[in-house]
C-alpha cells in the first residue's frame, strides 16, 4: 500500500486541466498548513511588535530570492532542458547551482555583515524596540532560506519537465511544517531565531523533496566550475525575471517600510491579510500558472502558435471565472474567515476587523494577480522575457507613487469613506488600508500592460476572455448575494459568540453562495464549468498507476 502511495506521488500528470486541479488540491495542503502556521502566530503574539519584527525581517530573504537566486530559475532552465539529453541537462543543472552557490552566498555574507545598518535604514521604528537583537539574528537566519530555496528552483526544473506535479506541490507543505515546528517547538527555547531556524528547517525539506526525481533522472547537479559559454546565456535570459520578480519584491519591502511607520501592528495585520489573499491565489492563478508553463513552453513555436494562443486562453478563463466567483464570495464572508482562522488569544477585535478590511481590498486584485502570474509565464515560454521587468517596474513604481500620495493627501475624504464601507471607522491603524488600495490599483494596472504586450503573440486573447469575466461577474454577483441573504437570516437564530458558531454560519453561507454561483454557471451553460466536472472525473477515475496517466501526443520530445 505504501508502494501504491509513493507511486501515485511520483507518477506524471498530462492534461492541463487535471495538472491544474491537481496542484490545486495539493496546494490547498500547502496552504492549510499556512493558515495553521497564521493562526499560531496570531494567537500567540497577537497584531503587536514581536510579528511585526518577524515579517519585517522575512522581507530580507525575499529581496535576495528575487534578486540573487533567481538568477538561474526553473523557469528560465525548463525550455532550455526540454528534450536536451541527460549529460547536457547534468551539465547545465551543474554550473547554475555552483553559480547560484558562489554568487548567492557572497552577497548572503555581505548583506549579513551589514544586517544592523540595513534593518535601521528600512524599519527605525522597530530597530529601537526591545528585541532589536533578535530582530538581527533572526534576519541573519533568515539569508540561508533563499539559497536554499534558489537550489530548489534548479532541481525543480527536473521535476516540472517530468510533469511530477504532485511533488512540486508537496514541497510547499514540508516547508510550512518547517516554520510551524520553529513557531511551536523553538520560539518557546530560543525567542525569534527559532522561528527563523523552523524556516531554514522547511527551505532544506522543500529541497529535499526533489531529490528522488533528479537522481532517478541522471541528472544530479555537482560542485563544477561555471563555463562562461553555458551559464551566460542562462543568466542573461534569467535577469529579466529576476529583475521583474526583484520589483516585486521591493515593492512590497516598500509597503513594509511604510506599513512599519503606521503604528504597532500594521505590519502584522497588512501581512497576514496579503497571507489570507494568496490562498485562493495559489488556488487558482498559480496551479493553472504552474500546470500551463510546460506546455506554453512545447507550443512556443511559430509552427505551433495557435496551440499556444488556446492554452494560454483556457488557462486565462478559469482564472478569471474562478477568481471572480471567490472574489464575491470572500467580500461577503470576510470577518467570518479572519475570525475563524486568526481570532483567537492575542489576536484582538480591533485587529480581527482591520485584517478583514484589507483582506476584502487585496482580494479585489485577485484576477489581476492571477492573471500576472500566468502572462509573465507565457511571455517567457516566447522568449521576451524583458517585457515582465518593463511592466513590473510601471507596476512598482505606480503602488509606491499611490501609496505615498495616499498616505500624504488629506485623509478627510478617501480614508474615511473607505473606512465607512468597511465598517472599520473606529479602529486604530486604519491608514494600512490606504497601502492595500494602492497595493490593489498597481496589479491592476500591470495585467492591463500585461494583456497588452500577449496581443502580438496570442491575438485575439482579450476578446476570448470578455465572456468568462460576464459570466463570472454574474456568478460572483448571484453567489455574494445569496451569502449575504443566508448570513442575515442566521443572524437572527444564533448569536455568534463561539468559534463554533462563527464557522458554521459561514461555512452554511458560503456553501448557499457557491451553490449559488455553481447554478448560475450550469443554466449559463458555462465552458470553464464543464472543463472543470470532466477534469475532476478523469482525476477520479486514474489509478495511479502509468497506465491510467494520459500519454504524451506525438509532439511531446523525450524527456531527459
Amino acid at each position: 500500500m505504501v508502494q501504491r502511495i509513493l507511486e501515485r506521488i511520483a507518477a506524471p500528470v498530462r492534461g492541463l486541466h487535471q495538472a491544474a486541479y491537481l496542484l490545486a488540491a495539493l496546494t490547498l495542503a500547502s496552504q492549510a498548513l499556512a493558515l495553521l502556521r497564521d493562526r499560531t502566530f496570531a494567537h500567540t503574539f497577537g497584531a503587536g511588535p514581536v510579528l511585526d519584527l518577524y515579517y519585517a525581517a522575512f522581507r530580507v530573504p525575499d529581496l535576495v530570492f528575487a534578486l540573487v537566486s533567481s538568477l538561474v530559475s526553473a523557469y528560465v532552465l525548463i525550455p532550455r532542458i526540454t528534450g536536451m539529453d541527460r549529460e547536457a541537462t547534468r551539465k547545465l543543472l551543474s554550473e547554475s547551482a555552483s553559480f547560484l552557490l558562489a554568487v548567492g552566498g557572497a552577497i548572503c555574507v555581505a548583506l549579513a555583515f551589514f544586517m544592523p545598518e540595513f534593518l535601521a535604514f528600512l524599519y527605525p521604528n522597530l530597530t529601537t524596540s526591545a528585541y532589536q537583537a533578535e530582530f538581527v539574528l533572526l534576519a541573519r537566519i533568515l539569508l540561508l532560506q533563499p539559497m536554499l530555496l534558489g537550489l530548489s528552483g534548479v532541481l525543480a526544473s527536473v521535476t516540472q519537465v517530468h510533469r511530477r506535479f504532485t511533488l512540486f506541490a508537496i514541497s510547499p507543505v514540508l516547508y510550512n511544517l518547517g516554520i510551524i515546528l520553529g513557531a511551536v517547538f523553538l520560539y518557546p527555547r530560543l525567542g525569534l531565531p527559532g522561528i527563523g531556524i523552523g524556516v531554514v528547517i522547511g527551505a532544506f525539506a522543500y529541497l529535499a523533496v526533489h531529490i528522488p526525481i533528479v537522481i532517478g533522472a541522471g541528472v544530479m547537479p555537482r560542485l563544477r566550475f561555471p563555463t562562461l559559454a553555458r551559464i551566460l546565456p542562462v543568466v542573461r535570459d534569467s535577469v529579466p525575471r529576476s529583475l521583474a520578480l526583484g520589483m516585486g519584491s521591493i515593492t512590497a519591502l516598500v509597503l513594509t517600510a511604510f506599513a512599519s511607520r503606521v503604528g504597532t501592528g500594521a505590519v502584522s495585520v497588512f501581512t497576514l491579510a496579503s497571507n489570507l489573499e494568496a490562498v485562493p491565489l495559489a488556488l487558482i492563478g498559480s496551479s493553472y500558472a504552474v500546470a500551463a508553463f510546460p506546455a506554453l513552453s512545447e507550443a512556443s513555436a511559430l509552427e505551433k502558435r495557435s496551440e499556444f494562443t488556446r492554452i494560454l486562453s483556457a488557462s486565462s478563463r478559469h482564472i478569471i471565472l474562478w477568481s471572480i466567483v471567490s472574489l464575491g464570495l470572500i467580500i461577503v464572508l470576510r470577518a467570518h474567515i479572519v475570525r475563524v482562522i486568526l481570532g483567537t488569544g492575542a489576536f484582538d477585535w480591533n485587529a480581527t476587523r482591520l485584517t478583514a478590511a484589507l483582506l476584502a481590498i487585496l482580494t479585489v486584485g485577485l484576477v489581476a494577480q492571477g492573471l500576472v502570474l500566468l502572462f509573465s509565464r507565457a511571455l517567457y515560454a516566447v522568449r521576451q522575457s524583458w517585457r515582465p521587468l518593463f511592466y513590473q517596474i510601471a507596476g512598482g513604481v505606480l503602488t509606491v507613487l499611490l501609496a505615498v500620495v495616499f498616505l500624504m493627501a488629506p485623509k478627510i475624504t478617501l480614508l474615511s469613506t473607505l473606512a465607512a464601507f468597511l465598517r472599520v471607522s473606529n479602529v486604530p491603524g486604519i491608514e494600512i488600508l490606504l497601502l492595500a488600495l494602492a497595493a490593489t490599483l498597481g496589479q491592476l494596472f500591470l495585467v492591463i500592460l500585461s494583456l497588452l504586450a500577449l496581443g502580438s503573440v496570442a491575438p485575439g486573447l482579450a476578446r476570448l476572455l470578455v465572456l468568462p469575466l460576464a459570466e463570472g461577474l454574474a456568478a460572483a454577483l448571484l453567489g455574494g448575494g445569496a451569502a449575504y441573504a443566508t448570513l442575515s437570516l442566521e443572524g437572527g437564530i444564533a448569536p455568534l459568540t463561539t468559534l463554533a458558531a462563527v464557522f458554521t454560519q459561514g461555512c452554511v453561507a458560503g456553501i448557499v453562495g457557491l451553490a449559488t454561483a455553481a447554478l448560475t454557471l450550469y443554466f449559463m451553460k458555462n465552458e470553464e464549468l464543464g472543463a472543470m466536472v470532466r477534469a475532476f472525473d478523469k482525476l477520479t477515475r486514474s489509478r495511479g498507476d502509468r497506465a491510467a496517466v494520459l500519454p504524451p501526443s506525438a509532439e511531446e520530445p523525450i524527456q531527459p
